[in-house]
């Protein structure tokens, strides 16, 4: 099954997300991280960089990434926010 083409990061950055999800897309590993999405351009899109990621943990290629909305509520609130 494709991938599904996802939104670009300028318009990630318009509803106030500065950063991004990237989970390992091999359904056996459960490594994921935190990004800041300034690196990258407006007009790419989030799934352009999903198979440019190597797992970190296992050393699978590709990712699922996602906006990181608590980075929207964390720049909100001006503060962190507990897990």
């Amino acid at each position: 099954m494709p991938h599904p083409t996802k939104i670009t990061f300028a318009e990630t950055r318009a509803a106030g997300v500065s950063g991004v999800l990237v989970y390992c897309s091999d359904h056996r590993c459960s490594h994921w991280t935190r990004l800041n999405a300034d690196q990258w351009p407006d007009d790419l899109r989030l799934s352009d960089v999903e198979p440019k990621f190597v797992c970190q943990a296992c050393g699978h290629r590709g990712a699922d990434v996602r906006p990181d909305w608590r980075s929207q509520a964390q720049a909100s609130t001006g503060r962190a926010l507990r897990t």
